[in-house]
């Protein structure tokens, strides 16, 4: 990734100075937690227990549906402000923890200099965030190529093995849950189609969850987004680079999780149409905790309806530029995403188990 920054990313002044930083604050993140387990071993028999994984194309609700998940006192998200720097463990603090001020600062900033950027990925500092920084810490992550343009790395990223990133994932998870009552996660991270032979082996009794929408609906705006991230921090992005990148990148996600599917089963998986979500999300979420076994609590029912009122409900829409703008052909991605949307119907149907 480093070569690949040096040699082909083209970053600007703000890139020079933030990528640099971002490399350094992961090792750094990476020797503290190393450290926090060799003075407190018993970390390591903290259980990780049938976690329920997000998955789906981004843009297609799942973000929302994180959110709504988030209400349950019963369950444990990945925090925005813990997600970014997990040490120290937060059971270790006392009062207010001071990593959610400097998360609400950096937003403040986002949403003063991107306000773009901000409206294309809604985000709060103490609501729930996606693997992302978690898997960077194995420097294993989408992340990057949204940062910069650094083909050499996504190409290779397409096709690495995975393993040691959602171990590390896992072991990161362990110092998080430590010293605080133990609750079921709910993660969540599109890019885990990718790869999720290799995030079944850290998490074999792993449930999941995928939100499923027509990927020609949701293209342009995944490609709209990575070229506004990338313009923080370069002065040179290719848009038809970044579509190329995307649909490459995508489409092999699709027919890996069709294939992963096929291979193990439909069991561990909970299907929802988007546009089932947005008409009545309370309702799909108790149907996805009846299957799961649990109880949507009063208290959980009222957070839910609360947060949809104030966020979901009447969110404005983005505007987005021209889809040939970024190289993008309907009919094009229609053809390359044919053998996951041949499945939606039948996924989104079936009864669960």
């Amino acid at each position: 990734m480093v070569r690949s920054l040096r040699g082909e990313a083209k970053l600007n002044a703000v890139g020079e100075l933030a990528l640099p930083e971002l490399i350094i604050k992961h090792l750094s993140q990476r020797l503290e937690i190393e450290s926090w387990y060799s003075r407190f071993p018993d970390i390591e028999d903290e259980p990780i227990l049938e976690p329920l994984i997000g998955l789906g194309l981004p843009r297609t609700g799942s973000t929302a549906l994180s959110f709504l998940l988030a209400e349950d006192p019963n369950s444990r998200s990945l925090r925005r402000w813990e997600a970014a720097t997990p040490c120290p463990p937060p059971s270790t603090v006392s009062g207010t923890d001071p990593r959610i001020s400097q998360v609400e600062a950096e937003q403040a900033l986002i949403d003063e200099l991107a306000p773009r950027l901000a409206a294309l990925v809604p985000t709060t500092p103490t609501g729930p965030e996606e693997c992302q920084d978690l898997m960077a810490l194995d420097f294993k992550s989408h992340y990057f190529q949204a940062f910069a343009h650094v083909p050499s790395y996504s190409d290779w990223l397409l096709d690495a093995d995975l393993s040691t990133t959602y171990l590390y994932e896992r072991r990161a998870l362990k110092l998080l849950q430590w010293g605080e009552p133990a609750k079921p996660w709910r993660l969540k991270c599109p890019s885990h189609l990718l790869w999720l032979e290799h995030l079944n082996k850290a998490f074999p009794d792993a449930r999941f969850v995928m939100t499923h929408r027509d990927p020609t609906d949701v293209m342009l705006s995944v490609v709209d987004l990575y070229a506004e991230v990338g313009r923080q921090f370069s002065d040179d992005v290719d848009p038809l680079y970044l579509g190329d990148l995307n649909v490459r990148h995508w489409t092999t996600a699709m027919e890996r999780v069709v294939e992963f599917r096929s291979a193990h089963g439909d069991r561990r998986f909970f299907d929802m149409d988007f546009r089932e979500v947005q008409r009545d999300p309370v309702g799909q979420v108790h149907r996805l905790y009846s299957w799961l076994g649990e109880d949507v609590t009063p208290a959980f029912e009222d957070g839910m309806r609360k947060w949809w009122a104030r966020h979901g409900a009447d969110r404005e829409a983005n505007i987005h530029p021209e889809a040939s703008e970024f190289g993008l052909d309907v009919e094009e991605l229609r053809m390359r995403f044919a053998p996951y949307t041949a499945r939606i119907g039948e996924w989104t149907a079936r009864e669960p188990l």
